[in-house]
């Protein structure tokens, strides 16, 4: 249809404009020069990004154009010498500054080819303005067993929607576990690629410390081949497993660290064993107090320490924010095998009152004053272990559901990396532990202390004090 102008009133046609873009014809010479320029440039940027390649490459081609290959054979040998004579001189610098600075570059590019399609699939890309986009790696360290990768987030993520998609990863990439860690800035968060199981081996029992640090106990091995120490000082420690989870070795770990202070009357440990003394029996001689049957009995010894925590409570008020043990104002650590037979399965329901009005007051009141508490228990449920929270310190074995992971580490752990569940029953003594505030799993493996190391233990740092004769006489 034809454009018309209305001028004065009258209709007159106009003609369709014809609107064309202006072209501009560059000669051939400009084109090639512009392209050329383009391929330098990415050249020369390449070659910056990638010095850690580029450089020794640059060098070790202008040393053979110089000087033949003869030189270069030469100077490949003696850099080979070089770097076996370090690694078995001293091997824990070779490791930070030679082999894990090499190796964490290789697995950059590794993670680099498949991270686009790593993000996708485990939905961690956002849509934004008709553009994908996905979070970056900013850095990649490794160490024995595992890579830490630093991430920066895309904006409105999370290090938990990280956590969530951690069994995703960890298939995507070929590695056992992924572990989401805060990183060391808001914007960032570190993923930790578990590439081993450094924890499937037995862990043999640790020399006993002469004197026992209660910041930091000896007990077992971290993921990371350190050894793990458990700090006792202004904590309570709670261990939860299914049945042959290896709650024994967490417990006599626990008291193989503290031997030294048993013999030297800095500790006194009080043994309650609800099962009849089947475990704790048979390392007796460790124990300044022990009940194994008596259910009355047990109730006292746990008023006992509760008395005992507030006495010191209110002896050391204004003094100190941390009683110091001495021989003759001992560390007192009440050892209970099976607490859920004292909270929840007592039918006698006085004595349960007593035991678990006590066990309040020394869960509540015994972490500064030098009176402490390591239970172990097989069932979590809040209805057997009203007193769940009051421990600051817990130890999650093989459990026997996902759910069961986050009513015993916390809300989230599991998404975090505590996979409890998945402890195979081959690892005995495997778990994680998280303390109070800290909101990263740490798994660890207890030592394994047989028969004959407990009885050899027993004999050597036992201090038996007896309560009465019969019981001396039973004894001897």
């Amino acid at each position: 249809m034809p454009l018309i102008n209305i001028i004065r009133g009258e209709t007159i046609p106009v003609a369709p404009l014809n609107v064309r873009t202006p072209v501009f014809r560059l000669p051939i010479w400009a084109v090639v020069f512009w392209e050329t320029i383009k391929a330098l440039s990415w050249l020369v940027a390449t070659y910056v990004r990638h010095w850690y390649a580029t450089l020794p490459a640059t060098g070790l081609t202008w040393l053979y154009l110089a000087h033949g290959w003869q030189t270069l054979a030469g100077l490949a040998v003696g850099t080979t010498v070089v770097a076996l004579g370090w690694a078995y001189g001293h091997r824990p610098s070779w490791l930070r500054f030679g082999w894990w600075p090499i190796l964490a570059r290789v697995r950059r590019l590794v993670y680099r080819r498949r991270w686009m399609a790593a993000m996708v699939t485990a939905k961690l890309s956002v849509s934004y303005d008709k553009r994908t986009i996905i979070p970056q790696i900013r850095r990649v360290r490794c160490r024995a067993g595992c890579d830490e990768v630093t991430v920066r987030m895309v904006t409105g993520q999370i290090p938990d929607d990280f956590a969530k998609a951690s069994e995703r990863l960890a298939h995507t990439f070929g590695v056992r576990q992924v572990k989401a860690m805060p990183g060391p800035t808001y914007a960032t968060v570190v993923l930790v690629l578990m590439r081993g199981d450094s924890l499937h081996q037995t862990v043999e029992p640790l020399p006993v410390p002469d004197r026992p640090d209660f910041t930091a106990l000896p007990i077992g091995v971290q993921e990371d081949g350190e050894e793990y120490r458990l700090r006792l000082f202004g904590t309570q420690v709670l261990i939860v497993g299914a049945t042959g989870s290896g709650k024994g070795s967490v417990i006599w770990s626990i008291v193989r660290a503290l031997s030294g202070g048993v013999a030297d009357g800095l500790v006194e440990l009080w043994g309650l064993d609800p099962k009849g003394g089947m475990e704790l029996g048979i390392g007796r001689p460790l124990f300044a107090r022990f009940a194994s049957r008596d259910f009355a009995e047990m109730a006292a010894m746990i008023e006992q320490a509760a008395a005992t925590a507030q006495e010191r409570a209110a002896r050391l008020a204004g003094q100190t924010r941390q009683h110091v043990p001495t021989v003759s104002e001992p560390l007192i650590v009440l050892v209970i095998d099976e607490l859920a037979n004292l909270t929840a399965y007592l039918t006698e329901r006085q004595l349960k009152d007593r035991i678990k009005a006590a066990l309040g007051i020394v869960l509540t009141q015994g972490r500064a004053v030098g009176v402490h508490v390591v239970a172990a228990i097989q069932d979590p449920r809040k209805e057997v272990l009203p007193a769940r929270g009051l421990f600051p310190t817990r130890i999650g074995l093989r459990l026997s559901e996902p759910g069961e992971v986050d009513m015993v580490l916390g809300d989230g752990m599991r998404d975090r990396g505590a996979l409890c569940d998945r402890i195979p029953q081959t690892q005995p003594g495997t778990g994680y532990v998280v303390l109070e505030g800290d909101p990263t799993p740490m798994r660890v493996r207890l030592t394994y202390c047989d028969d004959d190391t407990v009885r050899d233990m027993a004999h050597d740092y036992g201090r038996l004090r007896l309560v009465d004769a019969k019981t001396a006489g039973g004894a001897a």
